[in-house]
């Protein structure tokens, strides 16, 4: 199980190693979508999520996480071939809605086969030390995507990327089929075969969620921060724009924004023996509430700035919610409980990209990161009167 994680490594590595992404948006633009169009793709993959979440969570938990995670893969590449023939809305329509199924299945499957992985080998303390790791490793390849895109771009036009992307998610592929489902799935699955049901598994992990009401308060609240991070990350490459930067300095920006996320992924496991991991949301949804309202009401240098801070501190977030989540939760459920977890963050996403998209449609870019401060800061406060809050 050792060699798993080896090459979960390089599969992350591979996966992210995406140059199309440095010119995502511009690239859709340029072939006619608006930012509109854009809120409404993303409202498209938060809906294909939401069908296939929590299906794909119980085929993972029933049938081995190994054929979930190859099935995504294959989604994947094929995602970065259609998008070189779309034209129209509803060519990347059919792409997010692929990419959304994608999504679903690796988002249980993967974090729940790692973890099993571990638990194999009696490593299971190492879990947030682990993903911290490959979310590190996950960035330098986007860092590298990142230089690598803007000039790829610059010269060869932006459809090159697509083909690289195409490339680097084939070889994500081959190292996915390679992988081994840990023999302690197996062995659990002989000993649950009483749970052959679909709504078996729904209801054993509703039940987890009912019984761990702090687990809900934790992951709830960093939902907030990630949808709100989620339309951070979608556009920025707009935000540079608006303040009249040249296309050719996005990669480097898109390449310090990956590197500063960095020590925060890494340093999660660390400050989780300091703190409490409610208290570090709530302080982490206090960076960002005030960091969004900043970047839109400063914008240019110092709203960079708080852009990068506001990615250094989000880097904690993963490691330390998903390392909660799985510590408590139960191998025969544990990619189903992940599976509902995302569902409801796509809810709380797709909710947040409404507002978003028609504040920034309807006036700038600027004010859709205020919106997105006010969101933050929504979230904070409720944090605080959760009564889960530890300091």
């Amino acid at each position: 199980m050792v060699k798993n994680i080896n090459k979960l490594y390089l599969i992350i590595f591979f996966h992210n190693l995406i140059p199309a992404y440095v010119i995502e948006r511009l690239f859709w633009e340029q072939r006619g979508m608006t930012v509109l169009m854009v809120i409404l793709c993303e409202i498209i993959y938060s809906i294909s999520i939401v069908i296939f979440e929590i299906p794909t969570g119980v085929f993972a938990d029933k049938f081995g996480k190994k054929s979930l995670l190859v099935f995504g893969a294959v989604l994947s590449m094929f995602e970065f071939i259609i998008l070189l023939f779309a034209y129209n809305f509803w060519t990347f329509a059919i792409v997010v809605f692929l990419a959304g199924i994608s999504s679903a299945c690796t988002s249980g499957a993967w974090n729940a086969l790692l973890y099993d992985s571990l638990l194999t080998v009696n490593k299971q303390t190492s879990f947030e030390k682990i993903v911290g790791r490959m979310n590190s490793l996950d960035l330098i390849a986007s860092l590298l995507a990142s230089f690598s895109g803007s000039v790829l771009a610059k010269y060869f036009g932006f459809e090159f990327n697509y083909i690289v992307s195409a490339v680097s998610m084939f070889l994500a592929l081959v190292l996915t089929f390679l992988l081994k489902e840990p023999q302690g799935d197996r062995i659990q699955e002989q000993k649950e075969k009483n749970m052959g049901f679909f709504m078996v598994y729904v209801r054993k992990s509703i039940s987890f969620y009912k019984i761990n009401p702090k687990v809900v308060s934790i992951i709830t609240h960093a939902m907030g921060i990630a949808a709100c991070i989620t339309y951070l990350d979608e556009f920025w490459q707009l935000y540079l724009d608006e303040i009249g930067l040249s296309v050719l300095f996005f990669g480097l920006f898109s390449a310090c924004i990956s590197l500063v996320r960095i020590p925060g992924n890494l340093l999660a496991a660390v400050l989780l023996t300091y703190f409490k991991a409610q208290s570090i949301i709530l302080f982490i949804l206090g960076i960002t509430s005030v960091g969004f309202f900043i970047t839109a009401i400063f914008p240019g240098t110092i709203g960079i700035i708080m852009i990068m801070l506001i990615f250094l501190a989000s880097g904690v977030i993963d490691p330390v919610v998903t390392g909660y989540l799985h510590h408590h939760g139960k191998s025969e459920i544990r990619a189903t409980i992940e599976s509902i977890q995302s569902l409801i963050e796509s809810v709380i996403t797709f909710t947040v990209g409404i507002g978003f998209g028609i504040i920034s449609s309807s006036f700038s870019i600027l004010s859709g990161f205020i919106f997105l401060g006010a969101i933050s800061f929504l979230f904070f406060c409720s944090i605080l009167k959760s009564g889960f809050v530890k300091y």
